[in-house]
């Protein structure tokens, strides 16, 4: 993968929008201390590049009954590509699996999960997860204070 340079007006730019995507053209400007048209055309050139993926809007989980957040560790019965393949097609519908890396060590996957409670955590665990033919086992791993989360990228 190509790794995009960036010069202090692309960096600025980017640091602002990690922490408030939400700014106008004219607010985002001021910040990066260019004009709009400048800082807009960076902005277009960065979103055709792929350095800015997307926005989103950032949601409390809690506020929306989902109390219970959880790293699992996955392993499968065997490996090669057409059973990663079928993990990751029997996953992609789980609306609770927020995140689902391939990753060395014990497992084979590493998933980040929420769900409104510990009863229905076991429940996608064993009904779910655990049904799935290619799974061998899993491990998991209740989060039980944040710390720190950001999804700002340090730039530099």
């Amino acid at each position: 993968m190509h790794v995009i340079e960036l010069d202090r007006y692309d960096r600025a730019l980017l640091e602002a929008l990690q922490a408030e995507g939400r700014l106008s053209s004219v607010e985002l400007a001021e910040k990066v201390r260019l004009s709009a048209s400048q800082c807009n055309r960076r902005q277009r050139k960065l979103e055709s590049l792929g350095v800015i993926r997307g926005y989103a809007a950032l949601l409390e989980r809690r506020r929306l009954g989902l109390q219970v957040m959880a790293f699992v560790s996955v392993s499968l019965e065997q490996h090669g590509s057409e059973t990663g393949d079928a993990f990751a097609r029997a996953i992609a519908d789980y609306a609770w699996v927020l995140e689902c890396w391939a990753v060395s060590g014990d497992s084979d996957y590493l998933l980040r999960v929420v769900s409104p409670d510990l009863e229905a955590f076991s429940e996608f665990l064993l009904h779910q997860l655990l049904s799935l033919p290619m799974v061998r086992g899993v491990r998991s791993n209740i989060l039980l204070q944040e710390l720190k989360s950001t999804v700002a990228l340090p730039l530099g």
